[in-house]
């Protein structure tokens, strides 16, 4: 049999799939906040687009500078520190999938109670940027991983 303290449903992966998997959540994510922005702003009645879009991208790059990135980092640290050989989900902690689970409900909240679908689509366009921007340091933890010889087994 195997390691009695593990359960048997775990999906148990290397700490380099996990790396990946957070690479690709992030960017995914990332990607399609910022396309569905992109077409709730463009095909909003706003009539300052450009300087709307200028606000967000910038404010997607100030969230990734002073908030994301260190999250990013400190992921990266957790996911080493667990080693290989545990659940795929791990890659996020529990306390961050009940912030990710808030931030879905805040912004279907945001979509509908509050905010135009042009306004609700600059919230959306600046977490993309974000994602996007500070998943490159997921992306490096990956690439990095794999030069140290860690392979899936």
């Amino acid at each position: 049999m195997g390691d009695a303290s593990k359960p048997r449903w775990t999906p148990a992966v290397s700490s380099r799939t996990q790396l990946l998997t957070a690479a690709v959540v992030w960017s995914v994510v990332g990607t399609g906040l910022l396309g569905v922005g992109l077409h709730w702003t463009l095909n909003s009645d706003l009539g300052w687009h450009v300087l709307g879009l200028a606000g967000a991208i910038g404010a997607g790059l100030l969230k990734s500078y002073l908030v994301l990135d260190n999250s990013a980092l400190n992921a990266i640290a957790r996911i080493r520190r667990r080693g290989d050989g545990l659940c795929l989900g791990g890659f996020q902690s529990p306390g961050s999938w009940v912030l990710v689970l808030g931030m879905m409900f805040g912004g279907r909240a945001l979509r509908y109670w509050v905010l135009s679908p042009g306004m609700a689509g600059l919230v959306y366009i600046a977490i993309g940027v974000a994602l996007i921007r500070s998943s490159r340091l997921q992306w490096r933890g990956v690439f990095a991983a794999g030069h140290k010889g860690e392979r899936d087994g």
